[in-house]
């Protein structure tokens, strides 16, 4: 049987990532998606097992200790981490599937399989990135401006990935995820040209 592909897709916090990969995975029905283990509070509109599998600190510690986890990171103050149990089994049985991480984690996964497919999403430019911050009504004032100083610090990293989708026109960004997955994304590339000018905005210091 022919083993499957691993899709690491990671983001800034606020340029849409959850949103783009429920619609990847809506299009694309053989896709598995990979289910983070969390220390982070369970959100009112969240269920234990299908956004995150919420566990404590020292839960979370003895994955780590028993080599549970195929990679792991700590953002914001909390720890994530991906089951390497479940995309094992899932890539030996053939099927593909996607890993929404941040890029501490894709760092690690990428070491331990070279061969995954890696993108990178961006937002169109840092006002639109602040503005979508804000209107999260789960987080607070201080936690959006501290999403916000450390975005430029996780969007610098956006070369390490193979595939650089900008999320500025929702559906087209969805399309462009898709082609990625289809093979069809030689022109979405990380280092294409065209997107100098907007790196260029988005990692400018102020």
């Amino acid at each position: 049987m022919k083993r499957g592909r691993l899709f690491v897709i990671a983001a800034p916090s606020g340029a849409g990532k959850t949103s783009l990969v429920k619609a990847l995975l809506a299009s694309e029905a053989a896709l598995r998606l990979s289910i983070s283990h969390t220390t982070r509070r369970q959100r009112p509109t969240e269920a234990d097992g299908r956004e995150y599998h919420f566990v404590t600190v020292p839960q979370f510690q003895a994955l780590i200790a028993r080599g549970e986890l195929l990679e792991h990171a700590q953002v914001f103050g909390n720890f994530y981490g991906t089951a390497r149990a479940f995309v094992d089994a899932e890539l030996r049985a053939g099927h593909d599937v996607v890993l929404e991480i941040d890029w501490q984690g894709a760092q690690q996964v990428r070491a331990r399989m070279p061969e995954c497919i890696s993108i990178f999403i961006l937002p169109p430019s840092r006002q639109a990135l602040a503005e979508r911050l804000a209107r999260r009504a789960t987080d607070t004032a201080d936690v959006i401006a501290r999403r916000l100083a450390d975005s430029v610090a996780d969007m610098s990293h956006y070369r390490e990935f193979g595939y650089v989708v900008v999320n500025d026109d929702f559906e087209q960004a969805a399309a462009d995820l898709r082609r990625i997955v289809a093979g069809r994304g030689e022109d979405l590339r990380s280092d294409r040209p065209a997107l100098n000018a907007l790196l260029a905005q988005l990692l400018a210091t102020r």
